[in-house]
């Protein structure tokens, strides 16, 4: 199978770090859907990072579901068994996710014309990538595995926030949740697959 992707965006890198964490064989394509249109179009028109290409030629997309696919097709279990676990545990992924979309919102409008920018919206989705980090703060605990899914996407949107949008992602304000990420980052799946590409 082929993950296709730039590793700047935290779902193509959260799918290649869970897939390293785990052992299981995929290529990686690095190719931008902004700067390299026609190639990525090729593999998939619809233009959606990340796509999965797997071995059949089925083309999968959103970081989500290819990994349920993934998990699906392994038989790795992605979240804890025990109900409690398993809910506290998707709870922190979406956490996350909503932090990496956030601060995919906060670049992508920064990237607008200045006349076409909003300030009520800028400063909404200011605030939601802030509460989000807050309360990945506040849920930070020692049972948070950095090669667990939830930990994972933890890591990948605040290494996404601390790349693209630092302003929005002070580690003097959200210390447990940098400190974890330093530490997650020097792990070999991080390492093989960094933020910046």
């Amino acid at each position: 199978m082929k993950l296709i992707g730039m590793l700047d965006s935290p779902f193509v890198r959260r799918v290649a770090v869970t897939l390293a964490a785990r052992d299981i064989p995929f290529e990686h394509e690095s190719i931008s859907v902004f700067r390299e249109m026609e190639r990525f179009g090729a593999v998939n028109p619809l233009f959606k990072s990340p796509s999965l290409v797997a071995d059949d030629g089925t083309i999968l997309m959103e970081s989500s579901v290819i990994l349920h696919w993934i998990e699906g097709i392994s038989g790795i279990p992605l979240l804890p068994d025990d109900p409690a676990s398993r809910t506290r545990a998707a709870r922190r992924v979406a956490l996350g996710l909503v932090a990496a979309e956030k601060a995919v919102q906060i670049e992508y409008e920064r990237k607008r014309p200045e006349h076409e920018r909003t300030a009520s919206w800028q400063e909404r989705i200011a605030g939601q990538v802030a509460t989000a980090w807050e309360a990945i703060e506040d849920e930070l605990a020692g049972d948070l595995d950095p090669l667990a899914l939830d930990g994972i996407t933890i890591v990948a949107a605040w290494g996404f926030g601390r790349f693209v949008t630092p302003d929005h992602a002070p580690p003097e304000r959200f210390p447990k949740l940098s400190a974890f990420a330093v530490d997650a980052e020097a792990l070999q799946p991080y390492k093989r697959f960094p933020v910046d590409g």
